[in-house]
């Protein structure tokens, strides 16, 4: 029986068709996971040669004070790119993985990047997890919504209850060399992308596959439940591609309209007006309370002292610098725990809607999330202050800018580890597709395969 099925399943050229579009489109979303990696890796060289070129450039010409030559001096942080990015972008083509800081005020620093077309924004990336979460389960839907009701409408279904003593088994069988056909499939496409991507087989890439095949599987199970109520083709047809645009669609565009309107975020706005307006009023101020203001912040620095027959010094323009910061201190900190907030939330509820926790998952997994990014911003202030601490005793001591060793100035990394719980990885998935099997299996014995 299993060699007939198989043999009737290969003369379907549309199941073929269907196979071949999934491992085409599957393919197209490789290369777009490798040009975002190769683009990236560009951006990564060509600011390591334009940082140590800048550097040179500038102490060449401000080698005279250290203070004047820190106001163009840029250290960049790379937010380390692993290759299985390229198999879930996420937030990496929006938030980016590297950011140049000079030592003035942070705040204004954080939230620059590069220009984008708004409508390549609006598209979004068709990589690998794109096509396993939107693609996938159309092929599912189109292999499946037929499975009983095609022989009833052709008039075979009387000859397969006479000529089999158990009807589920055949059927099971028939939607399995579906489900196998599927999973090949997109075995293939994850075996290619450790290949092509060179993304190494750790504990990540394993769990990315294990998610992959457990949304494949409730998408069967679902189907297996629509077809175990024994309508005709139609109204499968129907209540499956429904299913498909409430759970990629709408549920998601609702989850996000109740996530923003739970948590709000005005800081995103009133932090950098913060931060500008901070420093920007102490031109206007007198110098003392800033200074020392920034000696309460800096006790290690109360020896350096503005001189008070000068209008201006080096330590007065970084104190209000540090003015900046310290005014939007309390809007950065009730953003990054809005934004927190929201991302918490969004993967609660996104437990019970698998598209929704595939997708955080797999973002989560490839390091492309949004809970990544603010990993990054936080190294990047703590890497801000470093510098900050490291060059302000020289700025203000008036130290020789020649004395410094400026070729030592990289690059520097950050590398983000997420803990993965495999338990809330895969208990959705097994819950939900449990109870599609269960309720699917009560639907069939009630029918008893009859007319």
């Amino acid at each position: 029986m299993v060699a007939l099925l198989i043999k009737n399943f290969i003369r379907s050229k549309g199941l073929l068709v269907g196979l071949a579009i999934l491992f085409i489109s599957g393919i197209i979303s490789l290369n777009i996971g490798k040009q975002f990696l190769e683009k990236n890796e560009k951006i990564i060289q060509k600011t390591s040669h334009f940082q140590k070129e800048n550097i040179d450039r500038y102490v060449q010409y401000m080698n005279k004070e250290m203070g004047l030559l820190l106001y163009y001096v840029r250290f960049g942080l790379v937010n380390e790119t692993p290759n299985i990015v390229g198999l879930s972008i996420g937030q990496r083509d929006i938030n980016p993985s590297l950011h140049n800081v000079t030592i003035r005020n942070l705040e204004e620093q954080k939230y620059t990047t590069d220009l984008m077309n708004p409508m390549y924004q609006l598209i979004g990336n068709m990589d690998l997890s794109f096509v396993i979460i939107y693609f996938f389960p159309l092929i599912i839907i189109a292999f499946g919504f037929n499975l009983v009701s095609e022989e009833k409408e052709e008039g075979t279904w009387s000859l397969v209850l006479s000529q089999t003593a158990n009807t589920q088994k055949m059927l099971r069988l028939k939607a399995g060399v579906r489900y196998v056909s599927i999973l090949s499939v997109l075995f293939l496409l994850l075996l290619i992308a450790k290949f092509y991507l060179s993304i190494p087989f750790d504990i990540y890439f394993t769990v990315y596959i294990l998610t992959a095949f457990f949304y494949i599987s409730f998408w069967f199970s679902l189907v297996w439940l629509v077809v175990s109520f024994h309508k005709n083709s139609s109204q499968n047809a129907l209540i499956l591609l429904t299913s498909w645009i409430t759970l990629t669609i709408i549920v998601p565009a609702l989850m996000n309209a109740l996530v923003i309107q739970l948590y709000p975020i005005p800081e995103a706005f009133s932090t950098v007006l913060d931060s500008r307006d901070g420093y920007h009023s102490q031109w206007d101020k007198a110098k003392e309370p800033t200074i020392e203001k920034f000696h309460q912040l800096y006790p290690q620095l109360v020896k350096y002292n503005h001189p008070k027959d000068k209008d201006f010094s080096w330590l007065w323009y970084y104190a209000m610098q540090q003015m900046g910061d310290e005014t939007a201190v309390a809007s950065s900190k009730k953003l990054k725990e809005k934004i927190k907030q929201r991302e918490n939330l969004s993967k609660k509820l996104g437990l019970w809607v698998p598209t929704i926790h595939t997708q955080l998952t797999m973002n989560t997994l490839c390091f492309s999330d949004i809970t990544n990014y603010l990993a990054f911003i936080e190294a990047l202030e703590r890497f801000h202050e470093q510098k900050r601490m490291y060059f302000y005793p020289k700025i203000f001591s008036d130290t020789p800018v020649s004395s410094e060793k400026w070729d030592t100035f990289s690059l520097a990394y950050f590398k983000n580890q997420p803990v993965i719980n495999l338990y809330m990885v895969l208990l959705p998935y097994l819950i939900i597709s449990t109870l599609c099997l269960l309720w699917a299996n009560i639907n069939f014995n009630r029918k008893k395969y009859n007319l």
